[in-house]
């Protein structure tokens, strides 16, 4: 059984369980209080309740409209909120045009990292073009490309201004993302 079919079957149980609880808990019509006088719940049934431990599996909730921010660093230097563009996030997403970025500097050759928190990442690549580009028109090949993360790595472009791109596709079928950032290399 696949990962993602694993976490879908343990959501599915929490949510279950959480419902049976609930409605364990109500009264007549459904209403919070005791139950009624004399009656009990069948002891041939497993009581569902859920656990106090959260489970390993699920590393994000769904319930955001969008999916978790990503930021992007050099060693020594602050991190950088990225620009969201098109993603597929549980049941919505948006589409979006090559975005300029957010502005980040960086030295030629440096390493850039890309974080996002709380979610496993699938594939990723990065693409660039120079700042100003409309459309992504003369995107190069890809400027680092990968499978897993957190975190994403790779060199920075040669010097210039660019508009980077960096798609990802969560693991676990949770969706995909692009990220835009720009980067001026001194």
């Amino acid at each position: 059984m696949s990962p993602s079919t694993v976490r879908r079957e343990a959501v599915a149980m929490l949510a279950i369980a959480l419902l049976a609880g609930a409605c364990a808990s109500a009264g007549p019509s459904g209403s919070a209080g005791p139950s009624v006088a004399g009656s009990t719940p069948p002891s041939d049934e497993p009581a569902l309740t859920p656990s106090a431990v959260p489970s390993p599996l699920v590393t994000t909730s769904l319930s955001a409209t969008e999916p978790p921010d990503a930021s992007l660093a050099v060693e020594g230097g602050d991190p950088v909120a990225g620009q969201l563009g098109t993603f597929l996030w549980g049941d919505g997403g948006s589409d979006s045009p090559w975005l300029p970025g957010s502005p980040i500097a960086v030295g030629a050759g440096e390493r850039l990292t890309v974080t996002i928190a709380g979610v496993d990442v699938a594939t990723w690549s990065a693409k660039r073009v120079p700042a100003g580009t409309t459309g992504g028109s003369g995107a190069t090949a890809p400027i680092g490309l990968g499978t897993g993360g957190p975190p994403i790595a790779f060199d920075a472009p040669e010097n210039g201004s660019w508009s980077v791109q960096v798609t990802v596709d969560f693991d676990g079928g949770l969706g995909s993302a692009t990220y835009y950032w720009l980067v001026t290399v001194r």
